[in-house]
């Protein structure tokens, strides 16, 4: 009997010693493997960049990856035919589960079209009003067009072309083919002809057409003398050397402005004009910055700004944004306006 006890407790040792190793002693192997991609949309002809992890482990650099069961080079893949792509990561002989990635060629997706005026004035200059008249009847014919008011010339209260609301355009400015003011640019590059008044079917043409492969959209909160910007450009093209200008404009601005002209009841000088999407800060360079093609993620570019509300503004209340985008020639591709505190989506038609 005591032979059998110690056969007995011998056997269960054994089990129990067993049981123990078989619940523990997991290879790192046969953990899940991971796998993810810098994009899961993309267009055509853009890469995709794969990694691999296993248990928060960047194991990458070790792993073999397959699209649609065929094994690439490296761990970046590109298409040039539009579909639905199977991708896995396989290592130390196991393998991760699917990851969809979808190619499109744009084709499908088209958005909003607007125009940009860019209107270089100066509450000095008595023929200014003859642009902002004219502004005032873009804005009666179409929604698809933002002006952003470029003040100029000079900031001291003694000279004959004083403007309080004075902003330094000059990098800007000279690399225009225009002399003077007033002076109109459309989509940054595009001499609005004068007289304007009589030319604002030039700006509802380039409101009009083929509408672009490119959209804004832009967030934006103010709070506690701070302003909180993100702006969202997305892509159904590619395009080269792409760069983002942001502008901050404020409306309401009352203060006399010269006037030449017959429109304003051609009095002279305007006592209380109202001066409207006057620029106060960019927070870009004025010529714009590039958008680094390696940070669309699924052909959506992201920018944020966090800054004070400028001391130049003398109402948050009456803030609004503006964002555009300028190809690799220096013209707006689309321009997207925000008044304060609003969330917007990208407009696809």
């Amino acid at each position: 009997m005591k032979i059998f006890k110690s056969i007995l407790f011998l056997l269960l040792s054994i089990t129990l010693i067993y049981s123990c190793s078989e619940s523990y002693d997991i290879l790192p192997s046969e953990q899940p493997i991971l796998i993810t991609a810098n994009n899961t949309t993309s267009l055509i002809d853009n890469s995709v960049i794969l990694k691999a992890t296993q248990q928060g482990e960047d194991v990458t650099a070790q792993t073999s990856f397959y699209i649609n069961d065929e094994l690439i080079e490296g761990n970046t893949y590109t298409s040039s035919i539009p579909g639905e792509y199977i991708a896995k990561a396989e290592y130390d002989n196991f393998f991760s589960e699917a990851l969809i990635i979808t190619y499109h060629d744009g084709s499908e997706v088209n958005f909003k079209k607007r125009v940009l005026i860019e209107d270089y004035t100066g509450t000095w200059c008595g023929y200014c009003t003859r642009v902002a008249h004219a502004i005032e009847e873009v804005f009666s014919n179409t929604d698809n067009a933002v002006a952003v008011a470029i003040h100029r010339d000079s900031s001291n209260p003694n000279s004959g072309t004083y403007d309080p609301f004075n902003y330094d355009a000059s990098e800007l400015e000279n690399t225009l083919d225009a002399a003077g003011y007033p002076k109109g640019f459309l989509n940054r590059k595009t001499l609005w002809i004068s007289p304007e008044p009589e030319n604002v079917n030039q700006v509802l043409n380039l409101s009009q057409g083929e509408n672009p492969k490119l959209g804004l959209a832009i967030d934006n909160e103010i709070s506690n003398g701070n302003i909180s910007i993100d702006v969202r450009v997305k892509k159904a093209k590619n395009f080269n050397q792409l760069k983002l200008v942001v502008y901050v404009l404020e409306n309401g601005l009352i203060y006399p402005q010269k006037n030449y002209t017959n429109y304003y009841g051609a009095v002279n000088p305007v006592p209380d004009f109202e001066h409207n999407h006057v620029l106060r800060e960019t927070l870009t360079s004025l010529m714009g910055d590039l958008i680094p093609e390696a940070e669309f993620e699924n052909d959506v570019y992201t920018k944020s700004y966090s800054i004070s509300v400028p001391a130049n503004v003398e109402n948050a209340e009456e803030l609004e944004f503006v964002a555009f985008v300028i190809d690799e020639d220096g013209n707006a591709i689309n321009v997207r306006k925000a008044d304060k505190n609003t969330t917007q989506d990208f407009e696809q038609i």
